[in-house]
């Protein structure tokens, strides 16, 4: 049986631009950050290929595929250019 969990999001940069916002509430049954934000690119336009993505859960950097629960934050970083 699959679990619904309740989870924040955050967009940063490029994909702020791409949601339309910059946080938003849910709920999901994905059970990782990765395919939290394959749920989301379709739903809200987001381009950023995941594998160039850092995710971030609770403020802490995570790997793509960590175990998400009722309550994270989940925070979805692209990379950055600047010189």
């Amino acid at each position: 049986m699959t679990s619904t969990l309740r989870i924040t999001v955050r967009f940063f940069a490029l994909l702020r631009e791409q949601a339309g916002c910059r946080e938003l509430t849910l709920d999901t049954a994905a059970p990782t950050p990765a395919a939290l934000y394959a749920e989301l690119m379709p739903a809200h336009g987001l381009s950023v290929p995941p594998a160039i993505l850092t995710f971030a859960v609770n403020e802490c950097y995570v790997a793509a595929d960590s175990p998400l629960a009722t309550g994270d934050r989940v925070t979805f970083i692209p990379p950055v250019a600047g010189g």
